[in-house]
């Protein structure tokens, strides 16, 4: 029998679990429960330490006038801030509040949240959607094989056992988010051009904003000891459509990658992202 490409053993399995499980199940206590039960830790909420943790950070950067890094739980996402608010992708779950504490400090609130636009499904990623789009009118949007993937089931896992569909497996995400496929155009910034990038997820997608050269990757992109880098292997679907998908970004003229999890990419973006295609 052949072994799936990143397939993992039950052990393996299990230390994903232990890995995930501060990050995957927590919630807000005292508010409505979001995704899975809340893991405590005495009486203090895993949530609470860790929205503790991100309030001794810099919590935000301005990367442009009206676009700002802010650092959530688990990861960074990308507040736009025109008429209507803008934001790509929403950490953990338990987000909502230094999201919100956040917007009250430049004056908006989440009722100003138009949409939120997930670059993929990890839990780092859409966790926080359900808690910041409640009791409002905010369209999430996410690619289709993405959704799709979310509702994977143990049999899918036994079948594929793959780190990537276990993480689907354990995550909890929007079940009415609308569909966005490649070349669509979000409006805002001009045009926010959407660029499907399967490989580290079979939905992950870039956004491109051609007005400003600015690519917001998610995950597909990494930096490592100073260079660009393809996504992490471990935590992707199928590597070589990952390394494939590159191809699409490096025609873009780009001059500013804006990542997850890394400082924004400056140095010559269009060359590296030329240089990584060819190596692919």
């Amino acid at each position: 029998m052949r072994r799936c490409r990143n397939s993992v053993t039950v052990p393996q399995i299990a230390e994903i679990a232990n890995q995930y499980a501060e990050s995957c199940r927590i919630c807000s206590t005292g508010k409505a429960r979001v995704g899975r039960p809340c893991i405590t830790a005495g009486e203090t909420a895993i949530s609470d330490v860790l929205i503790g943790l991100v309030s001794k950070q810099e919590q935000a950067v301005e990367l442009w006038p009206g676009i700002h890094a802010v650092r959530l739980l688990g990861s960074t996402a990308y507040l736009i801030v025109e008429d209507e608010l803008t934001l790509i992708d929403a950490g953990l779950a338990g987000s909502g509040r230094p999201l919100r504490r956040y917007l009250e400090g430049i004056g908006r609130s989440q009722a100003d949240i138009a949409r939120i636009v997930c670059t993929h499904n990890h839990p780092d990623h859409i966790g926080g959607v359900r808690e910041i789009a409640f009791g409002h009118e905010t369209e999430v949007l996410m690619h289709p094989a993405d959704s799709a993937r979310l509702r994977i089931r143990w049999r899918d896992v036994v079948a594929r056992p793959t780190p990537s569909t276990f993480v689907a497996l354990i995550t909890r995400g929007p079940e009415d988010a609308h569909p966005v496929l490649d070349g669509q155009v979000i409006p805002c910034l001009g045009g926010l051009r959407v660029v499907h990038t399967p490989g580290h997820t079979p939905g992950s997608i870039c956004l491109y904003a051609a007005s400003l050269k600015l690519l917001f990757v998610g995950d597909v992109l990494q930096v490592l000891r100073g260079r660009l880098a393809f996504a992490s292997q471990f935590f992707s679907d199928d590597m070589a459509e990952a390394k494939r998908s590159i191809a699409k970004l490096a025609a873009l003229d780009v001059e500013v990658i804006a990542f997850a999890h890394y400082a924004p990419w400056r140095d010559r973006a269009r060359d590296a992202l030329r240089e990584l295609s060819a190596a692919s």
